[in-house]
């Protein structure tokens, strides 16, 4: 069988979800749009939880870092577990947790409740996204109708990152911090709410044991991993602690395949890491994730520190990218019944890489918006075919009991990627602006560093990290054209 190329009768169809289908996913897709604004709603409001907490210059970064290292971490971990003891029960419990954290983290009196209630939030994300996917993948049956699901998922997620930035800041400037947290609140317990009724539980009939040096070793690589990359997006890429939690991450995801090679139940069965379909399109998927995720933070930067607009303008430009990615969700699912994974991942891949391209032509006027928005309504069009394409390549071919191990993998990618991709740009925009006053190094957590830099270099930096992106997107359209072409995508 083959993922590449839908069946025959694939592009005739026009599949229909039923009544209860469609509650089913309508409480999925909440729940992951709910998730994906979570990831991305404090960033905005970061300087104000400072201000309000105390919160010292150096220490606000794990209000952002906390949450990226748990929700990255472990996720493979959770997602695996979910596999074993039953996806429902996982998925309740964390959204639960989500609820009880945000509502925490709304009423925290102090910088040590946050913190507390943002690794609490990592944890929840952790757990939640693989087992939300998982539902879903396994609530509809491999074709159209999961196509069709993952496309709308891929798009709400992707509008999710896009509300969350919006969304934060009207709620700072208009309330206050705290209704970044606290929105959750209503949300989980609306879902957990119905939820219970609708979502059929899956269990396999005989449950194995766990794989705790596998899994005490991938999750503590993915978690220095992320650490070092969180490090070298604030201190530089020569700090030592950023080199050395990457070095040791490397070092035990070595130990992990070695683990899992000599495991009688391995939490991953290598068997399947070695499905070009799963392999390659994880990677396509991680690539996915670190260009568009990182070309926010770029543009977001020349928004702010060349055009001169208030963050709030910004966050609100960024809704014609939501718009794209919205759009690309809806297109996918049919252009994969008409074509294959592989084309609308080739063919996704080339939009995005041209309209990335595209913006290496942006001026230090205004004007340039008329440039900049539609190139990103379309490259974000491209973006969420890929990312549609990538979900169904990886969850295609595997049987039920195994969907959370391939959920727990996508968004394990989904995850590293959006940690890893600010870091890696930030430093190539640093480097081509010469290091002014600092650079301009800093993630999202830490804010725009370099203050003194000029206009002038600051978009020199930009287009000089914008044209690096637009390679890793055409790096990923030769993977996707080489090891997932039809007859080479299973092994």
């Amino acid at each position: 069988m083959s993922t590449t190329k839908s069946p025959p009768t694939a592009a005739h169809e026009a599949p229909r979800l039923a009544g209860r289908s469609k509650v089913v996913l309508a409480v999925l897709l909440i729940a992951q749009f709910m998730l994906a604004v979570d990831f991305s709603i404090l960033n905005v409001a970061l300087p104000a939880i400072g201000d309000d907490l105390g919160f010292s210059l150096a220490d606000l970064q794990w209000v952002a870092t906390a949450f990226a290292l748990c929700a990255a971490g472990f996720t493979l971990f959770f997602g695996r577990i979910g596999d074993l003891i039953g996806r429902k029960r996982i998925f309740l419990g964390s959204l639960a947790l989500l609820g009880a954290a945000s509502l925490a983290g709304g009423l925290a009196p102090g910088p040590e409740v946050l913190i507390v209630a943002r690794v609490a939030q990592g944890l929840a994300t952790a757990a939640a996204t693989p087992a939300g996917l998982a539902l879903l993948t396994t609530s509809f049956p491999e074709g159209p109708l999961r196509q069709k699901a993952l496309g709308l998922n891929g798009a709400l997620m992707s509008a999710g990152f896009t509300a969350g930035a919006v969304l934060g800041g009207v709620l700072t400037d208009l309330l206050s911090w705290r209704w970044a947290f606290l929105v959750n609140v209503p949300v989980a317990v609306a879902v957990l709410l119905v939820a219970p009724a609708v979502i059929a539980e899956s269990r396999p009939a005989a449950r194995p044991t766990v794989d705790l040096p596998g899994a005490l070793s991938v999750t503590l690589g993915l978690l220095g991993v992320v650490y070092g990359l969180t490090r070298a997006g604030e201190h530089g890429w020569a700090e030592p602690l950023a080199l050395t939690g990457l070095l040791a991450g490397a070092v035990l995801l070595v130990v992990f395949y070695l683990v899992e090679r000599r495991a009688a139940q391995p939490l991953v069965p290598v068997r399947v890491l070695r499905k070009p379909t799963v392999a390659w399109g994880n990677v396509l998927g991680l690539l996915a994730f670190v260009t568009e995720t990182s070309l926010v933070y770029l543009l977001t930067l020349y928004m702010q520190k060349t055009l001169g607009f208030p963050a709030l303008a910004a966050g609100l430009a960024f809704g014609v990218l939501g718009a794209g990615t919205v759009t690309g969700g809806v297109l996918a699912p049919k252009a994969i019944a008409r074509t294959s994974t592989t084309a609308v991942l080739v063919g996704g891949g080339l939009l995005q890489a041209v309209f990335t391209a595209v913006l290496i032509f942006l001026g230090d006027t205004p004007a340039s918006m008329g440039l900049l928005l539609p190139a990103t309504f379309l490259g974000g069009v491209g973006n969420m075919l890929v990312i549609v394409g990538f979900m169904v390549t990886v969850t295609t071919g595997l049987p039920d009991h195994e969907q959370g191990l391939a959920t727990g993998l996508a968004s394990m990618s989904q995850q590293v990627g959006i940690t890893m991709g600010t870091p890696i740009m930030s430093a190539i925009a640093t480097a081509a602006a010469g290091g002014m006053a600092g650079g301009m190094a800093g993630g999202m957590a830490g804010g725009m560093a370099g203050r003194a830099a000029s206009a002038g270099a600051i978009l020199h930096g930009v287009t000089t990290a914008v044209t690096v992106n637009a390679v890793l997107v055409l790096l990923g359209v030769l993977l996707a054209a080489v090891f997932l072409r039809r007859g080479r995508a299973y092994a």
